[in-house]
């Protein structure tokens, strides 16, 4: 998939693909964290004949613009590199699919964006931001799985980083991460990545940017006093969410309630599969998706 620099207004550059025809309707395919845009490589091999598929690096990634200060993460910055590329192609409106990270950002790109700019989003095991907050004070599973989160965001780690390098961090901290299941070539394309050290404090930047707490294992399971619930407007464009079941860094707790959120909501589980389902079960993916957008 060839890449071309596409620079933003706010004046960050992103290697970005762009796919299919120039007039066909547009998705915009948002990775998540540790990978690229080859997160969405199979969906976008498949759509690509009838809609114009545009896959970023997102900031912090690879070629793309690597800005290091923790306040160049802020979500609303991520969130409004969307609506920029999508002003620099030339797009008016667009269908938004994310995961992981870009799951959560794509959340609040539909949510900032529908009914003006997003016609309809296409969510794979990336939580919702009315629902994972309040999991992290009062789910045991969530916040165990979460915990890494913590260890990401403590700078008391950043001389190992840099000595060893991304990917022996990750390997010592992430428990979520199955390489037996992915790809050798894909793989080896990532760790040539981590050894980037301004790539490695990028990604992890989106950790330590978030305003979101994680408490630790021994803080109370209840949500606390002066807990500060983020005020979401209910998504009220098409919507498909794909749900790995056997997510270890995202419990299946993360869908529940979500009906309530969303109108109108089409939920797919996929069952016997982990967290990367777009490359881990792509044709489940894409056959849900095509379902979804032709509706």
């Amino acid at each position: 998939m060839n890449q071309q620099t596409i620079r933003l207004a706010n004046g960050i550059n992103l290697d970005v693909v762009d796919q299919g025809p120039k007039d066909g309707e547009a998705l915009i395919f948002l990775h998540g964290f540790p990978e690229n845009h080859r997160t969405w490589r199979h969906q976008i091999a498949h759509f690509c004949d009838r809609y114009r598929c545009i896959a970023p690096d997102q900031r912090g990634y690879r070629g793309s613009s690597k800005p290091q200060e923790v306040g160049a993460y802020t979500p609303d910055k991520l969130i409004g590199d969307v609506f920029l590329l999508a002003d620099a192609l030339g797009i008016e409106k667009f269908t938004i699919v994310g995961h992981d990270w870009g799951g959560a950002i794509a959340w609040g790109v539909a949510l900032n964006g529908q009914h003006s700019r997003v016609t309809r989003a296409i969510i794979a095991n990336a939580p919702h931001p009315a629902i994972f907050p309040k999991l992290l004070f009062t789910n045991r599973n969530q916040r165990e799985a979460s915990q890494y989160m913590r260890s990401f965001r403590d700078t008391a780690n950043d001389g190992f980083i840099r000595e060893h390098g991304l990917a022996t961090f990750l390997e010592k901290e992430a428990k979520w991460d199955n390489p037996s299941t992915s790809d050798p070539e894909e793989r080896a394309i990532l760790m040539r990545d981590y050894e980037d050290r301004d790539t490695a404090f990028g990604m992890l930047n989106y950790y330590r940017a978030t305003p979101m707490a994680v408490p630790s294992m021994d803080e109370p399971f209840e949500l606390p006093a002066d807990f500060d619930a983020p005020e979401v407007p209910k998504l009220t464009i098409p919507t498909l969410v794909i749900w790995a079941m056997d997510d270890l860094a995202l419990p299946p707790e993360n869908l529940d309630g979500i009906d309530d959120l969303i109108d109108p909501l089409s939920l797919v589980k996929v069952q016997k599969c982990g967290h990367f389902v777009p490359w881990e079960a792509p044709e489940v993916v894409i056959a849900a998706m095509e379902a979804f957008l032709g509706e």
